[in-house]
């Protein structure tokens, strides 16, 4: 069981661990040992998220979210399968806890006027700067 906040936990029901074979360093340790974890949560079908959390988690995962509704999260930092494992939840743990920030609704704003006039002025001028750039012209 994961522990999100006083609200929501996730039930390890809820989770699927598979241990593959991770690539990198290891010697001939990685080509025995699975020590990468790929755990799979099954955020659609879950009764602790509600469904803007669900919505933002979707958005927040990318391409991690699959079809069925599922997130999977790969992990193969370390040569030790534990700490892959915890490694995993913790990430879990950590989307889940993005996904629940509202995020801050944006107010439009005008610029002033003084704003629109000292803009228009600046521009007036650059433009006057680069009109002397021209060639000179004999009269």
């Amino acid at each position: 069981m994961i522990v999100i906040n006083d609200a929501i936990t996730i039930q390890d029901w809820e989770l699927t661990e598979q241990f593959v074979r991770a690539s990198g360093p290891g010697g001939q340790n990685v080509n025995k040992v699975s020590t990468a974890v790929e755990l799979r949560f099954e955020a659609e079908r879950s009764p602790n998220l509600p469904g803007p959390v669900k919505n933002r988690l979707r958005r927040l995962a990318g391409r991690r979210w699959t079809k069925e509704g599922a997130l999977i999260i790969q992990c193969d930092e370390t040569r030790s399968q534990a700490r892959n494992r915890e490694l995993a939840r913790e990430r879990l743990a950590e989307l889940i806890s993005k996904a629940l920030v509202k995020p801050k609704r944006r107010i439009a704003t005008k610029p002033t006027y003084g704003s629109k006039q000292r803009r228009l002025k600046a521009k007036k001028e650059r433009g006057e700067v680069k009109a002397l750039r021209g060639k000179v012209r004999d009269e």
